[in-house]
Formats: structure tokens, sequence, C-alpha cells
């Protein structure tokens, strides 16, 4: 198989390349992905909660875990009509409409939280993480300063400024906001994630994992700082290290998105394409508009030979991000290697070649593209001749059959059948047989070039498989 390069996604990103390598990209708005809990808020809301508001917590985290989100919304919902003052149940609600994909009632449901604990830190960074996901990022960001200047001690909302800053690449004020936190809290984990983010981003690949180790050190069950471990490891070309920090941060938080196509990513490459799609689809089921995913999950269907549902995949990719270049590369290649159905070989052929138009259209620049285009025209050519010798042998069959039909209907009409008397010819059965043979054509098959074997230089020879394009999910060229 062409081999596909993965997209991997962070909180912190490690570069990946269509072609040749790039410097490190800046993170994408949407890692990391919500996650229900129940620690989330705590505080004095925390301490009012009575065991049947615990009670009903608990089974609705277990529901949105299993992603029975339809089920979790109905409990939570409950909860906070019950218990209207427990900020962190509207976090989580807000949680699950994410999930859900109802981006304005979570809006909604995280600005609820905030009005019971105007602090909380998982919802600031949550309703953060929502408003750069839909193109808010500016509108956000002077919301919070503006929040920071009445109440400077507020750390949860400096957190999620400095996740806003990373996302608008803007490292050194996201920097100076994370060692802002840390003054005030040195244990503060989550200011040193986003911290080791803007040295791997400045390319300080060392001082990033140092960071991310004291982090570890403070907090072993922190799975976003294995997730992000990886990710420089990936960097420092230390990939069985990496592979093992993401696997660590899936058995910590089984829902995380982030770190379940990191891991799937890395199956990928290595075509473990089982494993691979286990983990991406656990990914796009915790975060159903995780594009970067469903790249990745698209690229780990079509490693499996199952062409249709990596179509399925890239067309949900290209519609999440339209712009995504990668995406066209894919739809390209995919179109190109392999048979689809409802679509005639040339058809597929020249869909692909406009893919391909659409991925350079969109930015992209990888050098294999060019002898791809030439392997689509000589694959479209060659099913065109294959096309011409069917027609010419159809045409060739069609006399015969044409008089086989009239002696047919000859020897059956009434006329013929009452004159059907032994004769010469039933005396001799050899001769007999030796004329009803004569008549006897080979079944002619025409050739069938398979669709994966379009880009072959001999006809019928198998073409190399072509690598996917990608690029580490949570990470912009």
């Amino acid at each position: 198989m062409r081999r596909a390069l993965s997209c991997l996604a962070l909180a912190a990103a490690a570069a990946c390349a269509t072609g040749p390598q790039k410097k490190a990209p800046l993170p994408a708005s949407d890692a990391e992905t919500p996650t229900p809990s129940s620690r989330a808020g705590g505080g004095e809301a925390e301490s009012k909660a009575d065991s049947k508001s615990r009670a009903e917590l608990d089974r609705a985290l277990e529901l949105a875990r299993r992603g029975d989100y339809t089920s979790a919304e109905s409990e939570l919902r409950q909860l906070v009509n019950r218990s209207p003052e427990l900020d962190y149940g509207w976090t989580d609600l807000g949680v699950v409409y994410e999930r859900e994909a109802l981006p304005q009632q979570a809006e909604r449901a995280y600005r609820k939280a905030l009005e019971i604990r105007p602090d909380q830190e998982e919802a600031w960074s949550y309703l953060a993480r929502l408003y750069c996901r839909t193109g808010r990022a500016s509108q956000i960001e002077g919301e919070i300063r503006s929040r920071i200047q009445q109440s400077p001690d507020a750390l949860g909302m400096r957190t999620a400024l400095v996740f806003v800053l990373i996302h608008d690449g803007k490292l050194d004020a996201a920097a100076d906001e994370a060692k802002k936190i840390l003054k005030a809290d040195e244990r503060n984990v989550r200011a040193m994630q986003f911290l080791a983010q803007v040295y791997y981003r400045q390319g300080k690949y060392e001082l990033s994992k140092m960071v991310l180790e004291n982090a570890k050190a403070i907090d072993s069950k922190d799975a976003a700082t294995f997730n992000e471990l990886g990710l420089v490891n990936l960097a420092l070309k230390a990939k069985p290290a990496a592979l093992e920090n993401f696997k660590q941060a899936v058995a910590l938080k089984p829902d995380f998105a982030e770190a379940k196509n990191n891991l799937g990513a890395l199956l990928n490459e290595s075509q473990d394409y089982d494993a691979a799609i286990r983990e991406l689809e656990g990914a796009v089921n915790a975060a159903p508009d995780f594009a970067q995913a469903r790249l990745n999950l698209g690229n780990a269907y079509r490693g499996r030979q199952e062409p249709s549902k990596a179509l399925s995949q890239y067309q949900q990719v290209a519609r999440l991000q339209p712009d995504l270049a990668d995406t066209y590369f894919n739809l390209a290649i995919l179109h190109l290697d392999s048979e689809l159905p409802n679509l005639q070989p040339v058809d597929r052929l020249q869909a692909a070649i406009s893919y391909f138009n659409q991925y350079r259209q969109k930015g992209g620049r990888d050098e294999r593209v060019d002898q791809y285009l030439k392997d689509a025209a000589k694959a479209i050519e060659k099913e065109q001749r294959r096309a011409e010798r069917e027609r010419k042998e159809q045409l060739k069959k069609t006399p015969k059959a044409s008089e086989s039909n009239e002696k047919g209907q000859e020897q059956s009409s009434p006329t013929a059948l009452a004159a059907k008397v032994p004769s010469d010819e039933s005396a001799h059965p050899t001769r007999s047989k030796k004329k009803a043979g004569s008549r006897k054509r080979p079944t002619v098959v025409s050739p069938n070039t398979p669709a994966s074997n379009q880009g072959a230089d001999a006809e019928g020879a198998p073409a190399p498989k072509r690598a996917s394009s990608g690029k580490l999910a949570g990470q912009e060229n």
C-alpha cells in the first residue's frame, strides 16, 4: 500500500510532512476534546451535592464514557434541574452537548457554570476551545482579558487565555501568561503543559520535555501530559517512547480523542490497520467533528481495503474543513487506486485528476502529484483501449449470434419439427457431432485490469501502492 502519512493531535504537536518535512506547526483549536469529569468545578457547590445528585452524576458520566450521549444528557438535565447550583453538572452537560454536535447549547451550559463559579477552570477552558473551533478566538480573548482585569487572581481564566494565545500563534504572550500562573501556583500542571507546548512550537524540544517531566512528577495520572510527551518524543525521533506515551494517555483517559487519534496514527504507519481502526473509531465517537481523526480513519480503512468506508470518512472531513488540502490528496489517491461502487473506471480516474487539482488549489505542494497525474492519464488510455477491444469483440460475435438465432428459429418451426425423420446424418453420429462442434466459438473474456493496477507500466501488472497525504492532526501546516 502507498504509505499513509498520519495526522497526530495535540495538546502539543509534532511535524508530519506531505513530502518534505516542515517546521512544527501551530496547534489545532480543538485539542484537547472536552471530557466529562466528576471533579470539574468542585468548590463550595460540590460540597452541597447530596447522595442523589452524586448518583445521577456518576450515571451520566458512565453513559458518556460508553458513548450514550442521549441518555447522559437526560441524566445531567435532571441533575441540574434538581440542583441548579452544581456548576460542574452544567460543565459536564456542556461537554455532552458538544459530543452531540450542539455547540450553542454547549456554550449556554458552560456560561451557566461560570455564572455559578466565575473562575471554574474547566468551564473556561472548554468555552475557549469552543470559540476557537468556531472561528471566534479574538472574541473570547477579549472577553477573558476583560474578566482578568476585574479578577487578576483568577487562574482559571488565565489558563484559558494561554490556550487561546497558543491557538493564535502568539507564543511569547502565551509563555508570559503561563509563567504568571506558575508564579502564583508553581505546581499548576495545566500551565506547565501549555508552557511545554510553547517551547515545542519554538523548536525547543528538550526544554519542552523537561517541563513535561516536571508536570508528570507532580501528577502522574494526567493523560494530557503523556499525550504531549508522545508528540515531543516523536520530534526527538524516539518513536517507541512516543508510542508508549500515547498508550499511557489512552489508558488513563479512555475517551481522550486526541491521544486515541495519535495512537491510531502510529498504528497506521506500522500498517496495523485493525488496531488503528479501533483507536480511531473511538476518537471520532468521542469527538464527531475531529477532522484529523476522520482523515486518519479514512487512511486506515483504505489500508484494510475498505474503500467505501474510506470515501465516507474523507467526504466528512471535506465537509468539516473544506480548505484542508490533504483531504483532496487522499480522495485523489483513493480514486486512483481503488474500485468504488457505482463508478466506472474512466470516471473514477478522471475524479482522481480533479481531486489532485483541488489539492493544489488548496495550497498542496506534494512533489509526487505530477507522477500521479501521469499515472491517471496512462490508466485512462489503457481503460479506453480495453473498452475499444471489448466493443470490437462484441461486433465480431454479433453476426454469429444472429446466425445462430436464425437457425434455432428454423429448427423450432412447426415445419421443421414435422420434417424430423431418421436421416443419413442421424445414422452417422460421429459426423453429426462434428458439425455441431463446428458451430461453437470459444467465449472471449476481455482483459479487465483491476483498479489497483491502473498505474502499472505493463497491462495487468500491479502498481505500487501510493502514500496518503496527511498532516499531524491537531496541527496546522
